[in-house]
């Protein structure tokens, strides 16, 4: 005989100076609105039988629904308004270190990219991209990636660290590149 099991559902607080409201329905999604001290953030979360509301300074994800995916969705829901709250009261930092040992590297910030001049001593400067409201700040050999929302900023320190993989070369002996070396 199936038992039914309850109600999963997740609870999120909503701090001091923070406003979150949440629109739409089950079928086109939930759209989090999230503004605080630092900017404003939203984000939509669609999945079938997985609700969301605000209940006074809490937020609610719950489903009613007995299968695996939907009970995990709450949890995965929560955890992203969690994070748009902490983006818009903290913020986000992703710290990468820059290393060269073969030939001296330039970095300089151009628009909504990061230029990598001299990489391997190469003639062409590679471009790295720059994702949405992110920030980026170099100062010498250390950059630092900063912003409200947690997947642009780490999306931009994704990117500078791809840009200077190394390709068809020994990685023992050339280990020149940009890694993160911390991340929230």
């Amino acid at each position: 005989m199936l038992q039914l099991k309850q109600r999963v559902e997740r609870v999120v607080e909503i701090p001091e100076g923070v406003e979150v409201s949440v629109e739409g329905g089950d079928v086109s999604g939930y759209t989090v609105n999230v503004r605080g001290p630092k900017g404003e953030n939203s984000k939509v979360l669609k999945f079938r039988d997985v609700h969301v509301e605000v209940d006074g300074n809490k937020v609610r994800v719950y489903t009613d629904s007995v299968k695996k995916k939907q009970r995990a969705m709450v949890g995965t829901f929560a955890s992203h308004i969690r994070n748009l709250i902490t983006g818009v009261t903290k913020g986000f930092q992703y710290r990468l270190k820059l290393v060269y040992s073969h030939f001296p590297v330039k970095l300089r910030v151009e628009g909504d990219e990061v230029v990598i001049e001299n990489f391997l001593g190469e003639k062409y400067p590679r471009r790295s991209k720059i994702v949405g409201r992110a920030q980026v700040k170099i100062n010498g050999n250390d950059i630092i990636v900063e912003g409200i929302d947690k997947e642009e900023c780490g999306q931009t320190a994704a990117n500078l660290e791809q840009t200077t993989r190394i390709k068809n070369l020994d990685v023992r002996v050339f280990q020149d590149g940009i890694y993160i070396v911390e991340k929230p």
